[in-house]
């Protein structure tokens, strides 16, 4: 039976979406729940050369996995249920062939996703899961170069398009200025799950040093009393930037800051490159420094294995900030990221140039506003040891919730 099912996996020359699961001696079992099974992902592999590749995930019991592939840039996704890693750090840093790099982790709640990075457009030429002692199993994939025209958009495109937050018009309420009122701060530690963000030269991830930070911050304003806090994610899961735009808006946020660290790779300013950096709202970036930044930050959806919307990016935040400028939220977002360098520069390290903007995707809220906060570098040893400290989270929190409480402070004195 097992012999039959690989037979005619192997025979599929152009793979849409492949659904696998163990087959056992009598046939095909039930899909299987990772998280019920503590299923495990306990060794990686890359092999082969530039026409075919063959890439191979060890795991400690069989479950279902989906697999496709996308375009722009061209990746291989595999999704499966909740699917604990336990690889090396180093995993998937380095690729061989078809491979150019690998990354794992939570997807969403309860489902995992690998997203392989390929050189050249790639067929799926064999996906198949073989007994690897006791109830361990070895998914295969083999991978085979194909030009571009064949390739398309991929097999996975829909679907995973699917998956998206659909992009909806904002509504403008007026906030509340009655007595009593609690503002809604959301608080969005950047990356996260499959997501790692920038990683550091001592395996330090950013989507970690973020978490860490907008935990101490929740912790600051829910003691401080006086606002109603909200978090995009609170643990090791990845969040589409549709959805935590989404989230801010269905909480009908007062306040909202996205929380990252960064990294340089030129080895010649490492040392000298370092501190915290906020960043506003802006079609066009103060400096080539910030456009990076955007960059970076708006790869997001597509590092975890979501297509690109890259092409409607400049009319996009151009019609925002039409909006923006028409509400003042502009003007609010501005005037807090004033107050917050002034609060942040009195206790932490800040950047050579601590105010910037550029058309970061999460700060595209029409009604709400946003800033996004570089905390660091973590390419830098002093800034590194700051990130990773936990007396610097809280001080950096509590600098980060004095500046909240200045902004809201001159709010209700100016409407006053």
């Amino acid at each position: 039976m097992l012999g039959a099912f690989l037979t005619v996996l192997s025979k599929i020359k152009a793979v849409t979406t492949l659904i696998l699961a163990l087959v056992l001696g009598f046939g095909v079992v039930e899909p299987l729940q990772a998280a019920q099974l503590g299923v495990v992902a306990t060794d990686a592999k890359i092999v082969g050369g530039e026409d075919v590749t063959d890439f191979s995930l060890r795991l400690s019991q069989g479950v279902t996995v989906e697999v496709f592939t996308l375009a722009n840039p061209y990746r291989v996704i595999l999704d499966m249920p909740d699917v604990s890693f336990k690889l090396p750090k180093s995993a998937g840093r380095k690729g061989e062939g078809l491979v150019k790099a690998f990354r794992y982790g939570l997807f969403a709640a309860r489902k995992a996703r690998v997203v392989i990075d390929t050189l050249s457009p790639v067929s799926i030429e064999q996906a198949v899961m073989d007994p690897a002692g006791g109830q361990a199993v070895k998914l295969r994939l083999r991978l085979k170069a194909i030009d571009a025209e064949t390739f398309g958009s991929g097999t996975g495109a829909a679907m995973a398009s699917a998956h998206r937050a659909a992009p909806s018009s904002a509504t403008i309420r007026p906030k509340s200025s009655r007595p009593g009122y609690r503002p809604v701060i959301v608080i969005d530690p950047g990356h996260g799950g499959i997501d790692p963000g920038t990683i550091g030269p001592n395996n330090i991830y950013e989507k970690d040093v973020v978490l860490k930070v907008g935990l101490a911050l929740r912790a600051e304003l829910v003691g401080r009393g006086g606002f109603d806090v909200k978090m995009t994610r609170t643990d090791d899961v990845f969040v589409q930037l549709d959805k935590r735009l989404a989230f801010s808006r269905e909480k009908d946020a007062d306040l909202f800051i996205s929380l990252h660290a960064d990294a340089i790779a030129d080895k010649r300013y490492v040392s000298k490159v370092r501190g915290a950096t906020v960043y506003t709202l802006s079609e066009r970036a103060s400096d080539e420094a910030a456009r990076q930044a955007a960059e970076k930050e708006n790869s997001a959806d597509a590092i975890a294995g979501l297509p690109s919307t890259a092409d409607d990016d400049v009319g996009e935040v151009r019609d925002i900030l039409i909006d923006l400028v028409k509400r003042e939220t502009a003007n609010f977002s501005a005037d807090f990221s004033s107050i917050l360098v002034d609060r942040l520069g009195r206790k932490i390290r800040l950047s050579s140039k601590p105010r910037r903007a550029a058309a970061f995707k999460v700060l595209r809220q029409t009604s709400t506003p946003s800033v996004l906060v570089e905390l660091g570098y973590l390419s830098n040893r002093e800034d590194e040891k700051s990130l990773t400290s936990p007396a610097w989270h809280k001080k950096t929190a509590q600098s980060i919730t004095r500046a909240i409480e200045s902004y809201f402070a001159r709010r209700t004195a100016l409407s006053k």
